[in-house]
């Protein structure tokens, strides 16, 4: 079986995520990249032929089980650790509907590639390493405070 960073590196991929809101958590996916864990917003890769809003509806179901209505297009971000390379399309969730699930990701052959999908505080984002966090929690101190990024959000340098 291929590692998720082979599977998925090599390539710049384009991705759409949503900041999705419960009161003032924000809902992460617990990812397990190859026994390391990576919490980010849902989202996932734009297929050939497939619009972002549809890709982003799309991820959601797959990821959380939610039915999404998706709001403005807020920054573009990217994600730089070789092999792994993605633009990323971040939009604003409106409204969702539905139960919360854990779900899978069907372009790995595994189970355990989604751990957990729930929605964290800024106190429990601050107890994940920042190693573990997508870029854009590294430095936020109200998890809201990132609907009003803009343009395009630079990941640290390593």
């Amino acid at each position: 079986m291929k590692s998720d960073k082979s599977y998925f590196g090599g390539k710049v991929r384009t991705r759409v995520c949503g900041l999705c809101f419960k009161d003032d958590k924000i809902l992460l996916v617990k990812h397990n990249m190859d026994g390391q864990y990576f919490y980010s917003p849902p989202g996932g890769a734009v297929e050939f032929g497939e619009s972002m809003h549809s890709a982003l509806a799309r991820e959601f179901k797959e990821e959380t089980n939610l039915e999404i209505e998706i709001g403005k297009q807020l920054f573009i971000s990217e994600h730089l650790k070789p092999p792994l390379h993605a633009i990323e399309i971040f939009f604003k969730i409106n409204k969702w509907a539905g139960k919360l699930i854990t779900g899978t990701d069907p372009e790995i052959d595994r189970d355990n590639f989604i751990l957990d999908v729930d929605f964290y505080s800024y106190k429990a984002i601050k107890r994940i390493a920042n190693k573990n966090l997508h870029h854009i929690l590294h430095n936020c101190n109200n998890p809201r405070a990132l609907l009003a990024f803009s343009g395009f959000i630079s990941p640290p340098l390593n």
